[in-house]
């Protein structure tokens, strides 16, 4: 039912929409608003009405090219590897010397990776990159089977294969876990493919330690709670009827509620710059929206295992998580340099959560780990934005370059 009435409203307001977008489209054909103070306001009104809404396709990357020393060079998009849940993406580019392969581990929290691509593109000029670009689960039909935690790092590990020996990965909040059990897996096994760097962003390896709102919500209930409450189908329209998932509108309105007064001023800032005929900081605002408001529905077997495993129980920093039935074992992590990298002011994934990944590898040397904690930053500011390119990208690079 949850998906069902999220959908008849979705239609509901549709023809709403169709004919803001109808007449935003015929005045900028007249220009009648361009210099009208009356016209403009009514515009900045439509383009709201029609802005109204949530999508469910992946936006562009919209990288198209990169400096690289004294050079811009295209860049282009290579599927590597596409497998049901998710596609290995290689941002291809021309390059006077071989660089070092990264594999950007992007989170499945509700979002496409395209929210990293502030990432990808500060990386992209000394590295060779590569993204797991996550799928829909409402575009994944029900013969692909389930796509549970483990399965999560099974592409991992599937995708640093494909990528091949000498590689490095850095994970991005949630699958930080993730990536962490992949290495230790691969280690274990002796993988040839196992990264010889792992660099493990806001991540919680150990939600116990400062707990946030986030962490808070997830004890707060029981796992059953959260399968009653937050699990539907699939409606019948979509290619993944039937099946079950955590809708991304219903993370996308937790996220939203935990700030709404900056949610709510921001769209009136928009609409403000909109009736000024300020189109650069309306843009700015637009572009932002464009993505947060690109929801992406996550396997309903995935979320449950990893609300229950990482945030009620952690399992991992507990030493009780098992993959594919055999207990994880991080000791066995020896060769792959370690950094990790926290925000001072990360409301998601405080202070100490991901550090601890130092405490638990006790398999590495002192000199193959490396922490650091930037001032000034919440979660997003860790892989994205200024403090992210100037300070923290270029720790990254270097741990990068020593490991490689």
């Amino acid at each position: 039912m949850l998906y069902l009435a999220y959908q008849a409203h979705s239609d509901m307001i549709e023809p709403a929409k169709s004919v803001a977008r109808t007449s935003l489209a015929m005045m900028g054909m007249w220009g009648a608003a361009a210099n009208v103070p009356l016209l403009r306001n009514l515009s900045a009104t439509y383009e709201l009405i029609a802005r109204t809404g949530l999508t469910h396709t992946r936006p562009d990357y919209g990288i198209r090219s990169v400096q690289v020393g004294n050079h811009e060079v295209d860049v282009t998009e290579e599927a590597r590897l596409t497998l049901p849940f998710g596609t290995l993406l290689n941002f291809k580019k021309e390059s006077p010397a071989p660089q070092p392969r990264v594999l950007v581990v992007a989170p499945l929290s509700g979002h496409f990776a395209t929210l990293l691509r502030n990432t990808v593109r500060t990386l992209l000029p000394d590295h060779d990159v590569y993204i797991t670009d996550w799928h829909n689960a409402r575009d994944v039909p029900l013969s692909a089977g389930r796509f549970g935690f483990d399965d999560y790092v099974d592409y991992i590990i599937r995708f640093l294969e494909e990528m091949g020996p000498g590689s490095h990965i850095i994970a991005v909040c949630q699958p930080c876990v993730q990536a962490l059990v992949a290495t230790a897996v691969m280690s274990a096994k002796g993988n040839k493919a196992t990264p010889h760097s792992m660099t493990l962003m806001a991540g919680p390896i150990d939600t116990r330690i400062n707990p946030t709102k986030v962490n808070e919500l997830a004890t707060s209930k029981s796992i059953g709670w959260f399968e009653r409450n937050l699990i539907a189908r699939v409606p019948r329209r979509h290619k993944g009827s039937g099946r079950k998932v955590y809708p991304g509108f219903v993370q996308l309105g937790a996220f939203v509620s935990m700030n709404l007064n900056r949610h709510y001023t921001a769209h009136q800032e928009l609409y403000e710059h909109l009736a000024k005929g300020d189109h650069e900081n309306a843009q700015r605002i637009k572009t932002f929206y464009d993505e947060y408001f690109a929801v992406l529905d996550l396997a309903a077997e995935f979320y449950l295992e990893t609300v229950k495993w990482v945030f009620q129980d952690a399992l991992l920093a507990k030493g009780e998580l098992k993959y594919r039935g055999e207990p994880v074992n991080l000791k066995a992590i020896r060769k792959t340099a370690l950094l990790t990298v926290e925000g001072e002011r990360d409301d998601i994934c405080s202070l100490g959560q991901t550090a601890v990944a130092h405490d638990l590898c006790t398999g590495l040397r002192p000199h193959m780990k490396r922490h650091h904690m930037q001032a000034g930053v919440g979660h997003y500011g860790v892989f994205s934005g200024r403090k992210w390119e100037g300070q923290i990208y270029p720790l990254v690079r270097n741990m990068i370059l020593a490991s490689d």
